[in-house]
């Protein structure tokens, strides 16, 4: 049996070997868009399927609102409602074939059929009493395919969280493989977040599986482009904290993936070189520390730092002609409060504003009833909205110590969270690539 060996690649550059996935692991693979499952762990699948262990693919959206995409494939322009339906099906039938070319069983292949391009809108403010969200493109509320698993479910954090705890607790996953929380599109850093949340929720009820996030998209990440199955995936150089690991193929593991992307034709056309680009000698997965919070002595601060990659700050300094805005992130907490800390390059003013998403989780409420805050800061000060709605939090403000801007907001205010969901970046471009950090609370 041929081992699968993972690179956990540190600043130390050591490595681990990973025990190979045998006939009792169940393989769960999380694909925000029908062809991430392919250009991100076409390699994987092959190796479960290899010692015949359980596998499922689940596709979050159906990929119907890539409307360039749409165009060059279609050759016309179009807005119908019924276009972008057949779009989906399109992209539907191609994970399909892709996966079953593969070997995949096709009663093991779930499509969920949630908004393209609207995840994160429905993460962060579409839970509750409220209307579902509403695809633009689509212009539908509610899940429209009837192959999906939960066909006419409303697009609110509700549907796509159960849909998600019923796929983990039916099928008992060993092993996960899902979308990053540093990729730039919406929909794969929502999917990671959402997929953490089904996790702790069922937690107690299943035994705990391995997780491993994969890249799709970062800026010029991997370069080059086209088809070089010599090559190999290396790390985003401006991820410098991820714990890195990477599976290594075969050359024919290498070819059967090329062939698996070949089936996404509607994808292909948009872009010819991109989606081959991931065919090559590895995959490569890896994660973010989860960050522990203790208080510190006498109810003081033990700050914790998340890094910010020198290629990050060049970036902002190439696009705005000045430094990047914020050159450090910390966190931390006492008994009751929790602390955010921005090192800034410069002040706040017109152009440059910080934004910050908290999701806070307590096992032991329903995470729909929950706050879901969004705290804007800007020139005129802060503002900060639950879900949809402008709030008044007691307790919460801002304060500078030198050049850095520290907020406090009070944990109740987060519903006394046992984890948080953290998100920040800034106005001029996203901070991390809008990375969403776990925080936990003890």
């Amino acid at each position: 049996m041929a081992a699968i060996i993972f690179y956990r690649l540190s600043f130390a550059q050591e490595y681990r070997e990973i025990p190979p996935l045998t006939k009792d692991d169940r393989v769960l693979i999380l694909s925000p868009h029908p062809d991430d499952e392919a250009i991100g762990v076409a390699g994987v699948i092959q190796k479960a399927l290899k010692v015949r262990a359980r596998i499922k693919v689940v596709c979050y959206t159906n990929g119907d609102n890539n409307e360039v995409a749409f165009i060059i494939y279609e050759k016309h322009i179009s807005f119908k409602r019924e276009e972008f339906i057949h779009v989906g099906e399109v992209r539907r039938k191609e994970a399909i074939s892709a996966m079953t070319y593969l070997g995949v069983n096709k009663d093991d292949i779930i499509f969920l059929g949630y908004p393209d391009f609207g995840t994160m809108e429905i993460l962060t403010k579409y839970w509750g009493k409220t209307k579902p969200f509403r695809s633009f493109m689509r212009r539908s509320s509610k899940v429209p395919y009837p192959e999906c698993l939960s066909p006419g479910a409303p697009y609110v954090g509700e549907s796509i969280l159960k849909d998600l705890k019923k796929v983990i607790f039916d099928f008992k996953p060993t092993k996960i493989f899902v979308s990053h929380p540093a990729d730039i599109n919406r929909d794969h850093r929502s999917l990671y977040v959402f997929t953490r949340l089904a996790l702790w929720d069922v937690g107690d009820k299943i035994k705990s599986a391995q997780i491993f996030p994969y890249f799709v998209h970062i800026p010029k990440w991997p370069m080059p482009r086209g088809y070089h199955p010599e090559a190999e995936l290396n790390p985003p150089s401006n991820l410098t904290d991820v714990l890195w690991e990477k599976l290594l193929l075969t050359a024919d593991e290498v070819k059967a993936k090329g062939a698996c992307i070949s089936f996404y034709k509607s994808q292909i056309e948009y872009n010819p070189p991109y989606l081959f680009t991931f065919a090559r000698k590895n995959e490569l997965f890896g994660d973010y520390p989860v960050i522990d919070l203790t208080s510190g002595p006498a109810n003081g601060f033990c700050w914790q730092d998340v890094s910010v990659p020198k290629d990050e700050e060049d970036s902002q300094s190439a696009v705005h002609g000045r430094k990047g805005g914020i050159s450090a992130l910390a966190y931390a907490k006492t008994k009751d409060n929790l602390f955010i800390k921005l090192n800034l390059k410069h002040r706040i003013d017109k152009t440059f504003g910080i934004s910050i998403f908290l999701l806070g989780y307590n096992k032991n409420r329903d995470f729909a009833t929950l706050p879901k805050i969004h705290i804007s800061i800007g020139m005129f000060g802060m503002t900060i909205r639950d879900k949809k709605q402008r709030v008044s939090v007691k307790g919460a403000r801002i304060s500078y110590k030198g050049n850095a801007l520290i907020l406090r907001i009070p944990l109740a205010n987060l519903g006394d969270p046992d984890y948080i969901l953290s998100s920040a970046r800034t106005a001029d471009l996203p901070f991390g690539q809008t990375a969403w950090r776990i925080l936990k609370i003890k």
